[in-house]
């Protein structure tokens, strides 16, 4: 069975057991965190789609770990007015792992 959750802005496929890398929260590892914005979930021909989203489905998921993404690279540069700047960011990210989808 898969679900499509919608997290933060985006879509994830989801199924039980998958790790997924969603956007951080504020939770330490071992809590259980709840998606219930479920636009579809089923396998196979039984598909349940939402109107937008399934009304009283919902994903279950462990935190696993907090981790911080890949380093970019922000330079900001002005031409000809001797003006150069050069920062970088690194987004922090929780790794949840899908324990049960309910529908």
């Amino acid at each position: 069975m898969y679900a499509i959750i919608v997290d933060g802005g985006k879509q994830y496929k989801v199924t039980e057991g998958q790790t997924l890398t969603v956007d951080f929260r504020d939770a330490q590892g071992g809590d259980t965190v709840t998606f219930d914005r479920v636009l579809a979930a089923g396998e196979g021909a039984s598909i349940k789609l939402g109107q937008p989203t399934l009304s009283g489905a919902s994903v279950t998921a462990e935190i696993v770990d907090v981790v911080q993404g890949p380093k970019l690279t922000v330079q900001k540069f002005r031409r000809r007015k001797n003006s150069k700047r050069r920062t970088g960011h690194r987004q922090i990210h929780s790794v949840v792992k899908i324990s049960k989808i309910s529908v």
